[in-house]
């Protein structure tokens, strides 16, 4: 066994992603305040092929060194937007049709290998700020709350890695929809 070459990966070229189908999922990023953490959940945003990112509140916006550094040109390739409000934005993608989850842990929060995601039906994933999380009236807004299941002694992962687990989980029942 070896390592593949980057040559041998055959990855779509930045003008082919844009132009690819991507999976029915919008990740709305609510006060993130880390720029290495914006920078690596592009990259994840990437890597699945998702529709888009929102960015609201104090979260960066591209272009920036620090979110570069994780991204590595992702922050080029997926679509993104900046809004002010998440809130505005959960009620907005509702009104689209998206169905909101929060990625939280709360009263009624679903664990997110319980969930599972309906073919053709769309998606927007909202995670939280560092130390706050999800802002407690997002989580009210949302349609359902999905959370990582915790085993040890911290009450929660770091954000980017809580985006690549989620977006592992809620994406991989929807590979087929893509034309690989």
């Amino acid at each position: 066994m070896s390592k593949l070459k980057i040559t041998e990966m055959e990855r779509l070229s930045a003008d082919a992603y844009r132009t690819s189908a991507k999976l029915p999922l919008i990740l709305v990023l609510d006060s993130i305040r880390s720029m290495n953490n914006i920078g690596s959940i592009f990259r994840s945003a990437d890597a699945f092929r998702i529709e888009g990112l929102v960015l609201c509140g104090i979260t960066a916006q591209p272009p920036h060194p620090d979110i570069h550094k994780t991204a590595l040109g992702a922050e080029d390739s997926v679509p993104w937007r900046y809004s002010s409000s998440a809130l505005e934005v959960v009620g907005e993608l509702q009104a689209e049709g998206y169905t909101v989850l929060a990625l939280e842990q709360a009263h009624e929060s679903l664990h997110l290998d319980r969930f599972v995601p309906e073919p053709g039906a769309r998606y927007a994933l909202v995670l939280g700020n560092e130390v706050k999380g999800v802002a407690e009236e997002v989580v009210a807004a949302a349609d359902h709350c999905l959370e990582i299941p915790q085993y040890g002694t911290k009450h929660s992962l770091n954000v980017s890695v809580a985006a690549g687990i989620a977006l592992w989980q809620l994406a991989h029942p929807l590979f087929p929809q893509l034309d690989r």
